[in-house]
């Protein structure tokens, strides 16, 4: 027998192979995986809050409701204001509440007068043979007025005299403004204080006894002369709670006198305006 044809000579090149040595997963290696995207990471809840936000997807809907709830709010606002509005008068004090309505009541006398005032002087415009001298005369008249408010032409007429006594010194300039401003409520047309006149511009300054009207040095006694109508003057100043009650809580006296006559003569010099010209 040939030796070449014996299948089990190891050195014969042509021995097949065992056909699982192909498969042996040791003996064949195995192609590397190709490399993929990386997953995403997962969002956090800030995150997704932000994403749902923006950008603002508003549909017609939600414009609708918007516009609803802020003329709600705007409703609400309203209402809160008033209410608060209210509240002040609500909670003030009877002598407060008396103050105020003999303060409107004198406002709408005084008021009426003035319409009043004007209707007849239309009315003797309109009358008059000769309109010019009319027109002159009330010009006249009218200059006087305002000599009056502004300081430089004596007065006299009707009204009270208002005096506060200060033996401990207690008494300061807020108080004595606070009479004052209670006089020119009460429809006072012309007022001077310890020989000084007041006119718009007036500031009180001081305190403990230590009193300046605009700049001068005045001491207690205190002297208001002023002129008016003394059934309004009067009673302004002694209402509950008003002028005479503040100042005797301050260990101070105040008192009111009324006159048929009262003379205010302290004038001041005429200024004239810088820069302010007539527009006619």
């Amino acid at each position: 027998m040939n030796s070449d044809e014996n299948p089990q000579n190891p050195q014969n090149p042509q021995t097949p192979r065992n056909p699982q040595d192909s498969q042996n997963p040791r003996t064949s290696p195995s192609p590397s995986p190709s490399p993929g995207p990386p997953e995403p990471r997962p969002m956090t809840g800030r995150q997704r809050l932000a994403a749902g936000l923006w950008p603002p997807r508003v549909t017609r809907a939600q414009l609708i409701v918007a516009v609803l709830l802020f003329v709600l709010g705007l409703g609400l606002a309203i209402q809160v204001r008033s209410t608060n509005d209210d509240s002040a008068l609500r909670g003030a004090r009877q002598e407060d509440l008396v103050r105020i309505l003999d303060e409107l009541d004198g406002r709408t006398e005084r008021l009426e007068d003035e319409k009043q005032r004007l209707d007849d002087q239309q009315t003797e415009l309109e009358t008059s043979s000769d309109q010019a001298e009319e027109a002159r005369k009330q010009t006249r008249e009218k200059e006087q007025q305002l000599g009056i408010l502004a300081g430089t032409v004596a007065a006299r007429g009707p009204g009270i005299t208002l005096t506060v006594r200060d033996e401990g010194g207690n008494v300061d300039s807020d108080m004595l403004l606070d009479a004052l401003q209670e006089l020119r409520a009460a429809g006072a047309e012309a007022i001077q204080v310890n020989g000084v006149r007041v006119v718009a511009a007036t500031y009180f300054s001081g305190s403990d006894g230590d009193i300046e009207v605009d700049g001068k040095q005045i001491g207690a006694p205190y002297r208001f002369e002023v002129i008016g109508k003394p059934q309004d003057l009067e009673p302004a100043l002694n209402i509950p709670g008003g002028v005479v009650q503040t100042l005797e809580r301050e260990q101070a006296t105040a008192t009111v006198e009324p006159s048929e006559e009262i003379v205010v003569d302290a004038l001041r010099p005429a200024r004239r305006p810088d820069y302010a010209r007539s527009s006619s």
